[in-house]
């Protein structure tokens, strides 16, 4: 699982079947050890997340497995809402 802060939607008229009636959201997956990686994500919600939530996702077969059938083609789905967070460093520390 990774966590994210969801900045926009994505709106798609064409797309395939398999994602039709999915909420699609622009997730920005925070990246400690890795900053300048790439962290924008697309990924299917099905917990009702907004703009500004944070959020948990899961990638792969279990974001397929939880969006629909093991078929549906995504590769990312939010799976909660992070209701609060606490991040202690590796001393033990906050």
């Amino acid at each position: 699982m990774e966590i994210g802060r969801v900045i926009g939607n994505v709106w798609a008229t064409k797309k395939d079947e398999g994602i039709s009636g999915q909420k699609l959201l622009v997730i920005d997956i925070m990246r400690s050890r890795n900053p300048e990686k790439e962290s924008l994500m697309v990924a299917a919600d099905v917990t009702g997340a907004g703009v500004g939530d944070m959020v948990l996702v899961l990638r792969g077969t279990p974001a397929r497995m939880i969006v629909g059938d093991g078929r549906t083609p995504v590769d990312a789905a939010v799976v909660a809402i992070i209701d609060s967070l606490e991040i202690r460093d590796r001393n033990g520390t906050d």
